[in-house]
């Protein structure tokens, strides 16, 4: 089976999210071939180049959403005519305030429900009829728009300029001031026009991308979507034009992502809305549309996917807000390497067990202070992830003052990836500064430095080598998280038999399964009660650990989530008719009997004209017999 994966600011380059999982399921499902289709976030991102990619991957086309990407085409009369009436419908859709603009729409009732299910119930020959006909299709503008600017760009091009024109913008202001538009909608300015339009052409961007013909997308049997939004747009298009089945796979849902992104006043990351990093703030006009833009974009890949497989519960729960049929909906967990954890052993009696490397040969940053703390050992509470408000490292550093206190030999190991941007980078010397105030050095003497019970490193120093060395370095792993999507530190620490202590958020309880205590977010003292309790019970953390390591390993491997993708293109791919043209050189292309010597079927008549007329009656009025040619024998042997 040919697949096309489609994939944005992730693989095949060598920094994003959905690199390794990517990466995993080319390299695991060997019986399949891969054609990457790749929108990149940055120029840094490109400039970092691919990993190395696996020779079955037949192709790779990758497109920028950074880049300015203008063609140099521009519209007659009758064809800005045409841009006009369909973006006039998509923009009456993203500024009114009718249903299916993103949440609040019931499981199954997305936007447009009428609408027809696309190129699998219409034309297969790449005109697109019957999608979008009749008055159910009408009745959805925001799809009949996509789709007629999508048909626009595939024959005349031009859509760069057109979606950044005085028209768009007019447009625009029209549909946001219109009767029935969102109220968020009517205090939007001229600036705030112009930067909406910049975030929807690059959100729009792959509906102008020289994909959609018979050698790229429409040669695949199944468009497979790493994610929702920009990426899953091809997959759509391919649906359109070449009734190419499409599957989506969202382990942290996009609308949920830009909602995060966006909401504040901060500027929003590469990635949110298509914009690139570090661009100006957005106001509240620009936040509310294009919240709305990808409530329906949402809306709409739901809708026309075949099969959509949440990463959790919790991604679950936001398809089905934003329209999502439950019939479609299959979980599927991501795969780990559970044999990259194994060697950080059970840690029944404290200490290190299999994980000796985890101690500090060198100098350890323990906010602000020289000196080293040694290896984690009883008593050693660890914390392993990105370090960004969203952890809430203040409220752990709060809830560690009081575990320190209750257990004054305890010890707190933040172990956290590289800074990246300026947020980060600040977020991070916040915490040191409020470590460093909340435990001040204690030295034991006059003559010996004193230290500091917690300390800051980083993945791939000389005190954590390697990932497995973080977890094995304590005994109780720690969340504190706010914001959390599927908790990929808590499966880690799963996979190394450790007692974990998490707040309630995202799919974190559905991942600990019992197998771990769970406390509210942003509740310090309770945080504080359930690590004190784990670290003064070693039986109990030991059996905690033991109870998560089995369910790690029956839920959270490669193997299951390999085997899980592997049925669902089966199942999608024998559902559809097959679109190749069968060839000699294709094995099975041509059914067995084709090449049996013999005749199975032929014409009464002329059979009877060449041997003889053997069915012709001996008697007058006696009715005739047709001749039979017996099985495995030819006609030259009766």
């Amino acid at each position: 089976m040919r697949i096309g994966l489609l994939t944005d600011g992730g693989y095949p380059y060598a920094t994003g999210e959905s690199r390794l999982w990517c990466d995993r399921l080319v390299r695991g499902l060997a019986q399949h071939e891969f054609d990457i289709y790749a929108l990149s976030r940055s120029a840094r991102q490109v400039e970092r180049g691919w990993i190395e990619l696996p020779r079955r991957i037949q192709r790779v086309r990758t497109a920028p959403l950074w880049a300015a990407a203008d063609d140099g085409r521009g519209y007659g009369r009758r064809d800005r005519r045409r841009f006009a009436d369909h973006f006039a419908q998509l923009a009456a859709a993203v500024c009114g305030d009718g249903p299916g603009g993103g949440l609040g729409s019931g499981p199954g009732s997305g936007p447009g429900d009428g609408l027809r299910s696309g190129p699998g119930s219409g034309s297969r020959d790449g005109s697109g009829s019957g999608f979008l006909d009749g008055p159910a299709g009408n009745s959805d503008g925001f799809a009949a728009g996509l789709y007629g600017l999508a048909d626009l760009a595939r024959e005349r091009g031009g859509l760069y300029r057109a979606l950044r024109s005085e028209t768009a913008v007019r447009l625009l202001e029209s549909a946001c001031r219109a009767p029935g538009a969102r109220r968020s909608a009517h205090a939007a300015t001229v600036p705030d026009f112009l930067a909406f339009a910049d975030r929807l052409e690059r959100a729009l961007r792959p509906l102008s991308l020289d994909w959609y013909d018979d050698g790229t997308l429409g040669a695949v049997d199944l468009c497979h979507a790493a994610s929702g939004g920009s990426a899953a747009l091809p997959g759509l298009l391919a649906k359109r034009f070449f009734g190419v089945p499409l599957l989506v796979t969202e382990y942290g849902v996009q609308l949920r992502a830009h909602y995060l992104a966006t909401g504040g006043t901060e500027s929003a990351p590469a990635g949110a809305g298509g914009a690139p990093a570090g661009s100006a703030p957005l106001s509240r006009p620009v936040r509310a549309l294009l919240a709305a833009f990808h409530g329906r974009l949402a809306a709409e890949i739901y809708r026309q996917a075949e099969v959509i497989t949440p990463g959790n519960a919790h991604a679950r729960r936001w398809q089905e807000r934003c329209g999502a049929d439950r019939a479609k909906l299959r979980t599927v967990y991501p795969g780990m390497e559970a044999e990259r954890f194994s060697r950080a052993g059970s840690s029944a009696g404290g200490g290190t067990a299999g994980g000796g490397s985890a101690s500090g040969a060198g100098a350890v940053d323990r906010g602000g202070a020289a000196g080293g703390i040694g290896d984690g050992g009883p008593g050693t509470l660890v914390w392993v992830g990105r370090i960004e408000p969203a952890k809430d490292l203040v409220s752990l550093l709060h809830a560690f003052a009081a575990v320190h206190a209750a257990e004054p030999g305890t010890r707190l190991r933040i172990v956290g990836a590289p800074a990246q941007g300026p947020g980060a980078a600040a977020y991070l010397a916040h915490c040191r500064a409020l470590a460093a105030q909340l435990f001040p050095d204690e030295a034991v003497d006059a003559h010996t430095a004193g230290e500091n019970p917690v300390s800051f490193e980083e993945i791939g120093g000389p005190e954590t080598p390697e990932l497995p060395d973080a977890y094995a370095a304590g005994d109780v792993v720690v969340l504190s998280s706010v914001v959390e999507g599927f908790p990929i530190s808590l499966v880690e620490a799963m996979f190394c038999g450790r007692a974990t202590v998490s707040t309630d958020v995202g799919a974190v309880v559905e991942v600990i399964g019992g197998t771990g205590l769970v406390v509210p977010p942003r509740n310090p003292r309770a945080l504080a009660d359930a690590c004190v309790a784990l670290l003064r019970d070693p039986e109990r953390r030991e059996r905690l650990g033991e109870a998560a390591r089995a369910r790690a390993r029956e839920l959270f491997t490669v193997e299951q989530n390999l085997a899980a993708f592997d049925d669902i293109y089966l199942q999608l791919i024998s559902h559809v008719p097959v679109r190749r043209a069968a060839a000699d050189a294709v094995p099975f292309a041509h059914p067995a009997e084709m090449y049996a010597p013999v005749r199975w079927s032929t014409d009464r008549q002329e059979r009877q004209g060449r041997q003889g007329r053997p069915g012709q009656p001996s008697h007058p009025g006696q009715p005739s017999r047709p001749g039979r040619t017996p099985v495995g024998v030819g006609e030259s042997d009766v």
